[in-house]
């Protein structure tokens, strides 16, 4: 097997790493510190054609029928995570949450309304699924979706929005009939300048704090018929869908940071002087080292292949929820390790590794939580076992 990766794939993965390298990562304390979203960043990402991968040319994306674009858009986010993970969260929402989904379940209309605006990053993209009661349990929402007529009209709040300070086009998921669970879910696509539609303020976040995210509240927000994203109750298969490619983005996040731990470690390391000598020479930090590559080359080979059988368009539910897993796991211990390797320094905001440190956690928790990967991984496994 040839685990090379194409030439247009390398492609971006260079661009991805030149513009990290002199724009992108010198950036990243800044946004950090000033907890802001970086349009100097998000008006990169979109001259260089990254807030399009699953985006169809017509629509003035970058994906053909013989090149869908996961695995691009998998390699492009651990080069963005790398330099800054804020914006590489709101890269992989544009990409995975939204631009996606349309791909996927929307019609002509739809698509030729919105995706091109996603593509060129005029228009940001929020995706609304959590509630402040229901995270892991995503069919329990209680935001509801009443017909009336040739619209719905949306009571409800949404936590934990990614985007939503900054978004202009938000996919909401409401329930038709919560007595239905999973069946009644429906989704839209909600302007966020419609009437009944607010954002809360800004959460303090401990990580990622460049990507600004908020809580909606929906009040008598309505929302036209054309507006449904596939059929009413199609909901939850659309956020499942959708949520596998975005566990794979945020594999790629997690590779991103641990990569950037492991490349501050190494210089660290052979620059830092103990006892008379490097400390890159002492096996307990070789060890570290060493824990922190071999991890990142298993998660990137997950991260990977579950991109290519969505590209294939192959079942990849496992696949993702491994790599998400095993990426966000490495991830955090990279950074404890990264930071550990640093001693006093790493603990001091001067040094990247402190908000490496910070940014990893989140990779554990949202887009399903590592002990929801679990489920997945555990119950797909016990899938083929005959009784």
């Amino acid at each position: 097997m040839d685990f090379r990766l194409p030439q247009e794939i390398e492609l971006v993965r260079d661009t991805a790493r030149e513009v990290v390298d002199n724009e992108i990562g010198p950036r990243a304390s800044t946004v950090d510190r000033e907890e802001r979203f970086s349009r100097e960043n998000w008006k990169r990402l979109a001259e260089i054609g990254f807030l399009g991968f699953l985006i169809p040319e017509e629509f003035g994306g970058t994906a053909t029928p013989d090149a869908p674009n996961a695995l691009a858009l998998t390699v492009a986010l651990e080069e963005i995570n790398r330099g800054c993970a804020a914006t590489g969260v709101a890269m992989s929402v544009q990409n995975s949450l939204i631009g996606g989904p349309i791909v996927r379940f929307g019609t002509e209309e739809q698509k030729a309304r919105h995706l091109p605006a996603i593509a060129k990053g005029d228009c940001i993209g929020a995706y609304a699924l959590t509630e402040p009661g229901h995270g892991s349990d995503a069919a329990g929402i209680e935001t509801r979706a009443e017909r009336r007529g040739d619209r719905y009209v949306l009571n409800g709040r949404k936590a934990w929005i990614t985007n939503a300070p900054v978004a202009g086009l938000v996919i909401v998921f409401a329930t038709v009939d919560p007595a239905r669970r999973s069946k009644g879910i429906t989704a839209f696509l909600v302007d966020a300048g419609t009437k009944g539609f607010r954002v809360g303020p800004k959460e303090r976040k401990l990580g990622i704090r460049g990507a600004e995210t908020a809580e909606i509240v929906l009040e008598d927000c309505e929302a036209p018929v054309e507006s449904r994203l596939g059929d009413e109750g199609d909901g939850f298969r659309i956020a499942l869908s959708t949520l596998d490619g975005g566990r794979i983005g945020i594999a790629a996040q997690a590779i991103g940071i641990a990569q950037a731990c492991l490349d501050a470690s190494r210089r660290y390391a052979v620059e830092r002087t103990q006892f008379g000598k490097p400390i890159a020479e002492y096996q307990p930090i070789q060890w570290k080292i060493a824990r922190m590559g071999v991890g990142i080359e298993a998660s990137r080979l997950l991260a990977r292949r579950a991109a290519t059988l969505r590209d294939r368009g192959e079942p990849h539910t496992i696949e993702a929820a491994m790599a998400k897993l095993h990426a966000s796991q490495v991830a955090n211990t990279a950074a404890t390790d990264a930071v550990q390797i640093h001693g006093g320094a790493g603990y001091c905001c001067e040094f990247p590794v402190e908000r490496y440190f910070r940014d990893a956690k989140i990779t554990e928790i949202y887009e399903g939580t590592s002990e929801v990967q679990h489920l997945v991984i555990g119950r797909e496994l016990l899938k083929e076992v005959t009784p």
